[in-house]
């Protein structure tokens, strides 16, 4: 294995590598001259048909990155299925699958098909009789697409592992097995990851060939993210501390990392007990529920998620006021990948670390890492106990209509505000899945904005709207 350094790369334009025309000029209508330092380490060993590994926190590129080495490469007359992206969830495969049509625009007739679990089969059958050039999924979804013998990968050229070490911490190396015996050994193999544990070191071994690895470091302004530690011992106590410092700084929207699944459900199940806007997010949810926790969260009209990182990778919930690490991660990439979602594009961001007397080699390299000791600092005043938590200032409605029914966000939000409606300042986000919408309104108005939805009519007919709670 071939390394880049990252000290020694600069950010330059896309116009400086070999893509196509039709590429570069969808970048340049989307705004994007200069490469982040992933891309300008990777793309060239990309376009250069060498195997990538390549180690990025979330939101540095990687995913323009691939994906783009994967369209340059692409035939377009050639209709067969020439790539396959594998990824870790279904919401991070909905994202990839979604910016790689973004990325695909100035190329006409490129088919991009989205195969993941908690879905109906049936939509996925059709769509792969109609084949395509790319497919984006999930490792278990594929596999049973592929026993079925619905799915061919023989013509399969570029292979991409995305979030590689969140699927192995998944239970998915049995399913990345089976899926590689579907595909051609002559291949270029692209392997992303936020950490590098020593199982991707395995598998790159076993399925690369003298890939080039591409790491940029991971670091946070320290101006733009305050860390504070504190040295808790009892479980009550931690609690405790979680509590005081929501209701001491009262974010608008903060994450609280727990190791565990049963962490997750207990410290979430307290806090909605003392009256905390929270929902739960891991592995046991259904995916219905799931989608609806996050839908939630991200329209602001819940203002606490209580997560582990294997459910929180890859998910779109950036720009937090506050993170909160129940117990300290199982390495300090980990920790650093948490604390990067507060204090993005210089807003100020703050995370809160708990740790105990078995925490002291965790402690020991993430004192390392920051420079500097790491210092029990003093909790807020209990008396904050006696207060009430402040509520998120948004809540969610649900229509029992979506883009079958051919709704809009335009149609909602002219619904919500049309004569005697409420404030276009009043509405938030607006979601349409295929069968159901979802809007964010003040809770202020939320019983008027109910009315308006379920007295007047969408497209010429009426819908029934509740509120999510």
């Amino acid at each position: 294995m071939s390394n880049i350094d990252t000290k020694a790369t600069s950010q330059p334009a896309f116009s400086t590598i070999a893509l196509k025309p039709a590429l570069l000029e969808n970048l340049a209508t989307m705004g994007y001259e200069s490469m982040t330092p992933i891309q300008a380490m990777s793309l060239p060993a990309i376009l250069n048909g060498e195997d990538v590994i390549g180690q990025g926190k979330t939101g540095s590129g990687k995913t323009a990155a691939f994906g783009l080495g994967l369209l340059n490469k692409l035939e377009v007359k050639r209709f067969c299925i020439q790539s396959v992206v594998l990824c870790p969830t279904r919401e991070l495969a909905d994202q990839v699958a979604k910016e790689i049509r973004t990325l695909a625009r100035g190329i006409h007739n490129i088919k991009v098909l989205t195969l993941c679990g908690g879905v109906p089969m049936g939509p996925q059958i059709g769509s792969l009789e109609h084949g395509a050039h790319i497919i984006v999924g999930t490792p278990g979804r594929i596999i049973d697409h592929l026993e079925r013998g619905r799915l061919a990968l023989e013509n399969v050229t570029t292979l991409i592992l995305d979030e590689a070490d969140r699927m192995l911490e998944m239970g998915f190396q049995p399913s990345l097995d089976a899926i590689m015996e579907h595909i051609p050994r002559e291949r270029q193999t692209l392997l992303f990851s936020a950490t590098f544990p020593k199982q991707i070191q395995t598998i790159a071994e076993q399925i690369m060939f003298k890939p080039v690895i591409c790491k940029v470091e991971s670091h946070h302004d320290s101006g733009t993210i305050k860390q504070h530690f504190y040295e808790i011992s009892t479980y009550n106590a931690r609690l405790k501390a979680a509590k005081l410092l929501l209701l001491e700084h009262k974010p608008d929207s903060a994450v609280i990392f727990c190791n565990t699944k049963r962490d997750a459900k207990d410290v979430a199940a307290n806090l909605i007990n003392d009256g905390f806007s929270v929902v739960a997010l891991h592995g046991d949810l259904e995916q219905r529920d799931r989608d609806q926790a996050l839908l939630r969260f991200a329209n602001k009209s819940v203002s606490v998620m209580v997560a582990t990182d294997v459910a929180a990778r890859g998910l779109d919930i950036e720009a937090l006021d506050a993170v909160i690490n129940y117990h300290l991660a199982y390495d300090t990439e980990v920790h650093i990948h948490r604390i990067g979602r507060t204090g993005r594009a210089g807003s100020q961001g703050a995370a809160y670390s708990f740790y105990d007397s078995e925490d002291g080699y965790k402690v020991a390299l993430l004192e390392d890492y920051l420079g500097r000791d790491i210092v029990n600092e003093a909790l807020p005043n209990d008396n904050l106990l006696d207060t009430f938590p402040a509520q998120p200032i948004m809540t969610t409605l649900q229509i029992d209509g979506g883009k079958k029914q051919k709704l809009r966000p335009g149609d909602i939000l002219g619904a919500l505000t049309g004569e005697n409606g409420i404030e276009g300042s009043e509405v938030g986000k607006i979601k349409i899945t295929d069968y159901r919408a979802y809007v964010a309104v003040n809770r202020k108005v939320v019983q008027k904005a109910l009315d308006k939805i379920v007295n007047g009519k969408l497209k010429g007919r009426t819908y029934r709207a509740w509120e999510m709670r």
